[in-house]
């Protein structure tokens, strides 16, 4: 299988304006083919009652669609997977309902290499039950979080571990299956931020051992949206707040409202073009793990030219250098503000933002207050090119 980049940024039209994104992991550019699925769907005849007429089974045909493409996606159950307008949206309710089974005493953990959604979410909810918030803390010095920092925390009192699959600013990817194992020594659950993950590599949750799993589809091509799997069986437990007349059915249960039906079909469309990134055959999921794999070997080798050609800029002071990252490099220039290092390079038409992006205990933790440091992502239409420019750029304020 052979990974033509040329053939996969021919169906992106925002890379014809002749920017250099860098910005993936804020968000990534979008292919023809999720912008005409959304745009068929919102124009077909669409309801959101029973199945009746033609546009009742239209809509019930996409959200069917959806569940089952996402489960293809992550190697769930399609029963267990549930729609969301945001991540962050998803985590706080999702940390409200677990809250409710919490009382004072009992314990939660989250890290200090989070995205402040998989973070605040949980700490409100512990605070206003009474329950004890524990910090598993990164290495500054390395960007690693290794098992033990969760693990010397857990105890008989823990009833969820929340932690990223992989760091929003330094890329760090955390051992999930080997932190599973020792929460899984308790009665904790584990919630696994799969934001910065899903993108760059193939996703397997029953593998990693996660009780809950989710993701962002504007970070991997598609619509403005979110998705959480977990086993249907898990989430017959739960109790959330809902509408009376609303269904009891999961995961219905946890979907308010009418659903967006033309954003679902954009996921579907957007997981089917992840399928068809390199040519293949077999299933949607056996297609979607080649073309994952091949994309990730694409960044790994792009991602290793990219960090050689930025350490070797004079005043450059890179953040995090944990073994297994994702391809995100978060940085600062000696006498130059990251906000000013932004604007130079958007000037030269290369988006490369600054700032903590919502990770602000990194932030905080690796000294840089709260207006942390430039972050550079690469995706899977990046190219050598593309970086040229963006160590161009950065050179010229270094002399």
């Amino acid at each position: 299988m052979s990974y033509s980049i040329e053939k996969i940024r021919a169906d992106f039209p925002a890379l014809n304006s002749g920017l250099a994104f860098f910005d993936g992991p804020g968000g990534s550019q979008v292919p023809t083919q999720v912008a005409l699925a959304i745009s068929e769907a919102i124009t077909k005849p669409i309801s959101n009652r029973n199945v009746t007429t033609l546009s009742e089974r239209n809509a019930e045909e996409i959200v069917i669609n959806f569940r089952q493409a996402v489960a293809d996606l992550l190697n769930a159950d399609p029963a267990g997977v549930v729609y969301g307008r945001s991540w962050t949206h998803i985590t706080y309710d999702f940390s409200r309902t677990l809250a409710k089974s919490w009382k004072p005493g009992d314990e939660i953990i989250v890290t200090t290499l989070d995205h402040d959604s998989n973070i605040r979410p949980w700490v409100q909810a512990a605070e206003a039950v009474g329950a004890v918030v524990r910090w598993a803390k990164f290495d500054p010095a390395t960007g690693e979080l290794p098992t033990s920092a969760i693990s010397e925390l857990l105890n008989e009192k823990t009833r969820l571990v929340a932690v990223t699959g992989a760091g929003n600013t330094l890329g760090t990817r955390p051992d999930i299956p080997a932190i599973s194992k020792e929460v899984h020594k308790t009665k904790a659950l584990l919630f696994v931020d799969g934001v910065h993950l899903t993108p760059h590599t193939p996703i397997d949750i029953q593998a990693m051992g996660a009780d809950f799993f989710g993701f962002s589809f504007y970070k991997l091509f598609g619509p403005h949206c979110s998705a959480i799997a977990a086993k249907p069986e898990l989430l017959k437990t739960l109790n959330n707040d809902k509408l009376l007349p609303s269904t009891t059915n999961v995961p219905e249960r946890f979907e308010f409202g009418t659903l967006p039906y033309e954003l679902m079909a954009g996921c579907t469309a957007t997981i089917d073009f992840i399928a068809n990134l390199v040519e293949g055959t077999g299933s949607r999921r056996q297609r979607i793990l080649g073309s994952m794999a091949a994309a990730e070997k694409y960044e790994e080798e792009l991602f290793e030219y990219m960090e050689s050609e930025i350490k070797s800029l004079p005043g450059i002071t890179l953040y995090g250098h944990a073994k297994n990252r994702t391809p995100t490099l978060y940085f600062n220039l000696k006498g130059v503000e990251a906000a000013d290092v932004y604007k130079h390079l958007a000037g030269l038409n290369i988006n490369a933002p600054a700032g903590n992006f919502y990770a602000l205990e990194v932030s905080r933790s690796l000294g840089l207050e709260d207006k942390g440091a430039v972050r550079a992502g690469l995706a899977p239409y990046s190219t050598k090119d593309d970086v040229d420019r963006l160590v161009s750029g950065l050179r010229e304020l270094t002399k």
